[in-house]
């Protein structure tokens, strides 16, 4: 049995961020993954997730601007490409591209709007109904390359990483926490992050928690959606020339991006946002593509996307951990905290939430409990929803 100051349940995004801002204050830090960092059942691993600064509510925009400020500092250190600049479109009925705009003017976020004729000309390969908000900051987040370049940065600090240490159970002692795995291996911390993504419904029976602080935890909806790789009709340089897209109509997002390596730089990831499959849990997924889902996706691109060809060449499932309101989760008890920032739209976040979650673990950042919402300035509790990617 060995023990250490603290554990982190998770090396996903959130759970290497949280290990690096801890482990680089001085913290003693020990990070479990009940497989591999990144793996590729979870909601972290591949190359490529929208980095975008458009939201309806300043609060994430400005949380995207402090998040840039951490990747930047994060490809400094590591020496790695984190997020490749594409730029991003906003178009559709409901995206509201003048709304937007006001918000990304309002945070110092430079930007453009375009009507449809001239962003037609500039994007050929994407049909446009309405105006257009052009943001050149946004880009692909290579979501694999920062879980690891984060445990890397950790590692510096003395952080440990234990790969294939599946976490079976929590129980309190005298002096904190002892976790013990599926093959028996036990563990003693004094406080524990638990960043399991989509695995953490099911673990929160297993864990020490008040009755009273599960009832404020929000419901935590875990679905397996679904991602689509259409190949450009002209020849790309590694998806160079196409921005991010989000599509916005009859009530459903689509989202597309440069697929970077998870597709061979062949063509361009496409998706309808928060469209899946609900599960109990992480454990209950099959990997299996909906078919009805395959054929929206490619009505789609044939309908918006003329610059692509409409038959996908590759496909694959992967796991989005929500709550109602699509804000994060990061509360803490006793000595556990609880740190879900998915949602669908956390990837962008990662540096930030690091730094957001150590405050809450140590209890340096005010009060225990909040969501993402509750770091906003007094007044924010009526905030419109994030919505996509």
């Amino acid at each position: 049995m060995t023990s250490t100051r603290h554990v982190v349940v998770g090396a996903g995004l959130a759970g290497s961020a949280a290990a690096h801002s801890l482990a680089r204050r001085g913290h003693e830090v020990t990070v479990l993954e009940r497989t591999r960092p990144a793996a590729p059942d979870g909601s972290s691993h591949g190359s490529a997730r929208i980095f975008r600064y458009a939201y309806r509510d300043r609060f994430w925009t400005d949380l995207v601007v402090r998040a840039k400020d951490g990747f930047d500092e994060l490809e400094r250190l590591s020496g790695r490409r984190l997020v490749t600049p594409t730029g991003s479109l906003d178009h559709g009925a409901t995206r509201d591209p003048v709304a937007l705009a006001a918000v990304l003017a309002a945070c110092g976020v430079e930007h453009e709007l375009l009507g449809r004729a001239a962003a037609q000309q500039r994007w050929p390969g994407i049909a446009v109904e309405t105006d257009v908000l052009w943001h050149p900051g946004a880009g692909v987040v290579d979501a694999e390359s920062t879980v690891t370049a984060q445990l890397e940065l950790a590692a510096r600090h003395g952080a440990q990483v234990l790969p294939g240490w599946d976490v079976e159970r929590v129980v309190a002692t005298a002096t904190g926490y002892r976790l013990t795995s599926t093959d028996g291996r036990v563990l003693d911390a004094e406080r524990v992050v638990v960043a399991a993504g989509g695995w953490l419904p099911g673990l929160l029976g297993r864990l020490p928690l008040p009755a009273g602080f599960l009832d404020r935890v929000p419901p935590l909806r875990v679905t397996q959606e679904q991602t689509f790789h259409f190949p450009y009709r002209e020849p790309v340089a590694d998806g160079r020339g196409w921005p991010t897209t989000i599509h916005g109509d009859d009530g459903v997002d689509h989202y597309t991006l440069p697929g970077g390596r998870d597709a061979g730089f062949r063509g361009q990831k496409v998706a309808e946002f928060a469209a899946g499959r609900p599960l109990r849990s992480a454990a209950a997924q099959d990997g299996v593509v909906d078919p009805a889902n395959r054929a929206r996706v490619t009505a789609h691109v044939e309908r918006y996307l003329p610059g692509l060809v409409p038959e996908p060449y590759a496909e694959s499932t992967c796991l989005f951990t929500s709550t109602p309101t699509e804000d994060f989760l990061i509360d803490r008890v006793d000595g556990i905290t609880l740190l879900s920032p998915c949602s669908g739209h956390g990837a962008k976040f990662a540096p930030v939430l690091g730094e957001l979650a150590a405050d809450v673990v140590t209890g340096s950042g005010g009060p225990a409990r909040f969501t993402v919402a509750g770091l906003a300035a007094a007044g924010a509790a009526s905030r419109s929803a994030p919505s996509s990617a």
